[in-house]
């Protein structure tokens, strides 16, 4: 490997070559060469971290020809769902992309990490369920980026299911609200990401009924598989009744633990069920995508050059490399 302190022998003598002549080199290679041989996992991980950090900085994210309506759903509880839609709409925001996020999820744990206000009373989706107001009139600007919008959730959604429920539209209340606002937005969104709180009732339908595509966030953990059928289930349901072309396009596993074998079966479980929308990449436990939400941010936001956030920027850019395979599958549903 060339170092700054690169040898030649020269008649049988050692001579130092001119250092003007070498490349200054990476803060990874800095690593290698400091580590290597030294059996130190922490100086491979951190030269590891490094490098793919140098290559998510340095990649081009393609942009889809048409706006993405993504939900990103599980009924199991603290699998990453939350953290999944953050920081998924973070960092494609981070790399220039149109984003809208939508917090239906009466905890607002979205609304929290992106730094909105969603205190009840605030301006927040559950007035659009109700009819008050519209998606525009209650969005707000992410404050880390620019070009991530988000319409915020509060505790107050959490009655808008028994009060919609006799209405005959009660599960499309989100989808025409979804498609007045994108016809009328001065703005066109790369991706739309819908967070969805952790059940399977009317506020999920909603969700399903409003997007093309669904994101399933999956814990590797065994107990994380066996709600996996019943959504899977339920995605079918909403299909053959109200969205015919609705598609499970992505898989994540979440926290995942590159040191256990309990980890690696699960992902490869999941992975040989679903070859085609399983992404390679998977998310590593990690202190500071929990630590994010506290100050408000997402990780992207709040530890960019950890390992949380490179690894979110490499399953966005996976999903964003996969857009065109993606739209083309949909557009074949809709002409079924």
């Amino acid at each position: 490997m060339r170092t700054l302190e690169h040898t030649s022998v020269q008649g049988g003598t050692m001579a130092t070559m001119d250092h003007q002549s070498e490349p200054i080199e990476s803060a990874s290679e800095t690593l290698h060469r400091i580590f290597d041989g030294h059996g130190s996992g922490l100086g491979n991980q951190m030269a590891d971290e490094s490098s793919r950090y140098s290559a998510l900085q340095e990649a081009v994210f393609p942009k889809p020809q048409r706006t993405r309506r993504i939900a990103v759903a599980n009924q199991k509880g603290g699998v990453g769902k939350t953290t999944s839609t953050v920081n998924m709409a973070a960092a494609m925001a981070n790399k220039g992309s149109q984003v809208l996020v939508i917090d239906m999820d009466p905890q607002g744990n979205a609304s929290t990490a992106l730094g909105v206000p969603h205190a009840s009373g605030d301006p927040s989706v559950y007035d659009v369920i109700e009819g008050r107001a519209g998606l525009g009139d209650v969005l707000s600007v992410c404050p880390d980026f620019p070009t991530l919008d988000v319409v915020p959730a509060s505790i107050d959604l959490s009655g808008a299911e028994l009060e919609v429920a006799d209405l005959p539209n009660r599960n499309t209340l989100l989808k025409d609200a979804l498609d007045l606002y994108l016809r009328q937005s001065d703005k066109h969104y790369d991706y739309v990401f819908i967070d969805c709180p952790p059940s399977l009732g009317l506020l999920v339908i909603n969700a399903m009924c409003a997007v093309t595509e669904m994101l399933i966030p999956i814990q590797a953990e065994y107990y994380a598989l066996e709600g996996l059928g019943q959504l899977i289930n339920t995605i079918g349901l909403v299909q053959e009744h109200f969205n015919p072309v609705l598609l499970v396009s992505t898989m994540l596993v979440t926290m995942f633990d590159r040191r256990t074998l309990l980890s690696r079966e699960v992902y490869n479980e999941v992975k040989g069920h679903y070859p085609s929308i399983v992404l390679d990449t998977t998310i590593p436990r990690s202190v500071k995508i929990s630590e994010a939400p506290s100050f408000s941010q997402s990780v992207i936001a709040y530890d960019p050059r950890g390992i949380g956030a490179i690894s979110y920027g490499e399953a966005a850019l996976e999903i964003a490399k996969r857009s065109q395979q993606v739209l083309d599958a949909i557009e074949a549903r809709r002409n079924k």
